[in-house]
């Protein structure tokens, strides 16, 4: 099997069954804040385009890219499509001009020509990418077999196993997020929280590797780049040991550390050839690839001048002041509001957003959602849970655009700070990514379905539930207790083993016990 890398999550992966080409992203994300590092706008895009098959893991922008899939991707192409709980992925396919697809089932394996095997895993949880997240197994003809989990967070790798040695496994290993950079914090604390972050992704990642047990590891979806003046300091090349996104070689020298040298690093343009019988070979479009990114700076530098003219250009799109922000919040999202019973419980009071001016902290607006009294008003001075402080610009080009997922596009793209009372309330960023009545009435179900686990088990003399309150992952396998507190290394959640209760979130308590006492 041949794996070309094509940057972040993209690859083009060739079998018997001919080509499938993975989230081909090119173009800036997040009004513009993202760019694949290292930089592939240079590939030929319209050759790989005429891949056999098209997959998308899923719809947020670093795998989805709208503009590429547009101009360069055959619309002749078989999409294999995820089974998520809402149509959004294939009707945003759909109106591109895509039109053959192969709607897989979750975890069953289809056949296609040559002998060729694929399976996707769809996770569909409210907190799983924009509604869904997925991975992608293949096996070739000659029995080689690829995974390809990009950053998909499977709470069970067996199903992935059970079908034979995976030989190639790929997966994220950099951050994705804005915490804690984002965060009104002291600078010592915000590096403290970076560091647990990256240490936590580090960690979860080292645990799929080892339960995989793959022959090669590569490294994939991540990290973004930061090009625009305002974010630059997100990369890591500072020296900051709390940055959240470090690079391929960096995690690679990690893994090194840990005993682990099956490692491969796909820059754009790499070509990787991976064996039924555990061998694998490699050609790189630079000669030495530690020290290419040992001048990591001076390519980013260069990078950064190349995409200027983009960033103005995207700039200069966001201004929309025919738009009345507050009338059109209170038209569109009231009636939303009303509708998220268990969502507006959950957050349990009012969210603010402070509204600046262009490129400026002067805030000239200060809208309220109270979702105690489920209303949007104009600040009155009041207590609030959350606080977020962004460019009105930047909402008046979601109204635009009618934008269902903030999450997906406001919040991942940093250009925002944010304050809170009390610990993280996923239910807030839960609420800003469901902004359309089919997304809202999905998340609304999945927590009304949730029910408390009844299966504990033991850890280090203590009993309890053995399903993770936040997301169902095994605690036996990804639950870690020290000193009384749990950790489960999926998302880094923690809870107080003497009484029960979420040290990271409200409402996420835990049945917990002394073994002695249970």
């Amino acid at each position: 099997m041949r794996i070309t890398g094509t940057g972040h999550a993209s690859m083009f992966i060739e079998t018997a069954a001919g080509s499938i080409l993975c989230d081909p992203w090119v173009n800036p994300a997040y009004f513009a804040s993202w760019f694949p590092f290292p930089d592939n706008s240079q590939l030929d895009w319209d050759t790989l385009g005429q891949a056999d098959y098209l997959y998308v893991s899923h719809l947020h922008r670093d795998h989805f890219d709208e503009e590429n899939l547009t101009k360069h991707i055959s619309k002749d192409t078989t999409v294999l499509l995820p089974e998520y709980p809402t149509s959004e992925l294939e009707s945003e396919l759909r109106a591109l001009g895509f039109h053959k697809f192969i709607k897989t089932v979750s975890e069953e394996i289809v056949g296609l020509p040559g002998g060729v095997k694929v399976m996707i895993q769809a996770l569909t949880s409210p907190t799983d990418g924009p509604i869904g997240d997925s991975s992608l197994w293949v096996e070739d003809a000659d029995g080689t077999r690829l995974l390809n989990q990009n950053d998909a967070r499977p709470t069970d790798m067996s199903v992935f196993l059970q079908h034979g040695k995976i030989h190639a496994h790929l997966l994220q290993f950099s951050g994705a997020i804005w915490f804690p950079m984002v965060y009104e914090l002291p600078d010592n604390a915000k590096r403290a929280f970076g560091k647990q972050k990256r240490e936590r992704g580090f960690d979860r990642s080292l645990r799929y590797i080892d339960d995989v047990k793959g022959d090669w590891v590569f490294p994939i979806a991540g990290p973004p780049c930061f090009l625009d003046d305002a974010l630059y300091q997100f990369n890591d090349v500072f020296g900051d040991e709390g940055n959240i996104f470090p690079d391929q070689m960096s995690y690679v020298e990690w893994l090194e550390e840990q005993g682990h040298d099956n490692n491969i690093v796909l820059l754009p343009g790499s070509v990787a050839e991976v064996f039924a019988d555990g061998s694998a070979s490699v050609e790189h479009p630079v000669d030495d690839l530690r020290e290419w990114f040992a001048n990591k700076k001076q390519h980013l530098d260069e990078y950064k001048e190349r995409m200027q003219p983009r960033i103005a250009a995207e700039k200069a799109a966001w201004s929309h002041p025919e738009i009345d922000v507050l009338e059109t919040l209170r038209e569109r999202i009231e009636p939303l509001m009303e509708s998220a019973e268990h969502i507006a419980t959950g957050i349990g009071g009012p969210v603010r957003f402070d509204l600046t001016a262009p490129d400026s902290d002067e805030v000239v607006e200060s809208i309220v959602f109270d979702f105690l009294e489920r209303k949007i008003h104009p600040d009155d001075g009041g207590k609030v849970r959350y606080r977020f402080r962004t460019e009105r610009r930047l909402i008046e080009h979601l109204l635009h655009i009618r934008e269902v997922d903030w999450v997906n596009s406001l919040f991942l793209s940093c250009r925002f700070t944010a304050a809170r009372i009390g610990q993280y309330n996923e239910y807030v960023y839960a609420f800003f990514k469901c902004l359309s009545e089919e997304r809202l009435q999905y998340a609304e179900g999945w927590y009304a379905e949730q029910r408390p686990d009844d299966e504990d088990i033991t850890m280090q003399g203590w009993q309890v539930q053995r399903r993770c309150p936040h997301l169902k992952a095994d605690l036996s396998v990804f639950g870690k207790i020290e000193d009384g507190v749990l950790t489960c290394q999926m998302h880094g959640w923690k809870w107080n083993l003497k009484s029960g209760k979420c040290m990271t979130s409200v409402g996420h308590d835990i049945r917990s016990a002394r073994a002695e006492d249970a």
